[in-house]
C-alpha cells in the first residue's frame, strides 16, 4: 500500500500544478489591467450615459428656446449633472428640438469639436442653437454672442478653467477687474485652448480628495 501511495503522489502533484498555471491563466488578463479611474484619464473615453432630452411641447416653449436643465440630466461630456450648478449650465438644441445639457461653457465648446464621439448619430450640422448662462445674471444667452473670460479665479463645477459667461464685453471686464483673467469671444475659443483646459480640469477632477 505504501509503495502504491508513493507511486501516485507525483501524479496528484502534477494535478496540482496544472491548476495553478491555469488559474494564473485565467486571473492574468484581469491583473493587467489599470483601474477604471486610470483608463479614464489615460485615454480620455468617458462612458456616460447622456441622451439628449427631447423638446416638450407643453412646456409652451419654442422649439429651439432655451429650457430648464432638469434634475437628472447629465452632461455628455464630463457625466456631472448640470443642475447642480445652474450658474455655470449651458445647453445645445438640435433642430428637432432634442437639447444636451452642460455642466459649463467649457463643456459645450469641447462637445461642439466632435458631437457625434459624445451623441451618436448625432452631428453639428444639425445644432439649431446653444446657450449658456450669463455669470453676472443667470440668464440664458446665445453661446456664439457671450464673451468669455479665461484665466479667472473662478474655478467653475470642477475646479478648473471653465470659461464663465457675460452677456457683454463691460460685464466681462468688471468680472476681470475683480476675478482677474482675459476675455474672449466665442471665435477665439480654439480647439488647443479647449485641450489644455480640458487638461486642467481633468487632473483637478482626479487629484482632488472625495
Amino acid at each position: 500500500m505504501m509503495l502504491r501511495g508513493l507511486a501516485l503522489r507525483p501524479l496528484y502533484f502534477a494535478g496540482f500544478a496544472g491548476l495553478v498555471l491555469l488559474g494564473g491563466l485565467l486571473l492574468a488578463p484581469w491583473r493587467s489591467q489599470p483601474s477604471h479611474e486610470a483608463v479614464l484619464v489615460e485615454t480620455d473615453e468617458i462612458c456616460v450615459v447622456a441622451p439628449p432630452v427631447p423638446h416638450d411641447p407643453k412646456s409652451g416653449l419654442g422649439l429651439h428656446a432655451p429650457r430648464p436643465v432638469p434634475a437628472d440630466a447629465r452632461c455628455p461630456v464630463c457625466g456631472m449633472y448640470p443642475a447642480r450648478s445652474p450658474e455655470w449650465a449651458a445647453q445645445v438644441i438640435f433642430d428637432n428640438g432634442d437639447t444636451q445639457f452642460f455642466d459649463s461653457p467649457l463643456s459645450l465648446f469641447t462637445y461642439l469639436q466632435d458631437v457625434g464621439r459624445y451623441t451618436r448619430g448625432r452631428q453639428a450640422s444639425k445644432v439649431a442653437a446653444s446657450y449658456v448662462t450669463d455669470a453676472s445674471s443667470g440668464a440664458w444667452i446665445r453661446a456664439m454672442d457671450a464673451v468669455y473670460v479665461n484665466g479667472s479665479s473662478a474655478a467653475g463645477p470642477m475646479r478648473a478653467g471653465n470659461l464663465p459667461a457675460f452677456s457683454s464685453a463691460a460685464l466681462a471686464q468688471r468680472f476681470v477687474s475683480a476675478r482677474g483673467g482675459v476675455l474672449l469671444e466665442a471665435g477665439q475659443i480654439s480647439p488647443q485652448l479647449l485641450q489644455n483646459l480640458n487638461g486642467e480640469r481633468r487632473h483637478a477632477h482626479v487629484e482632488s480628495p472625495p
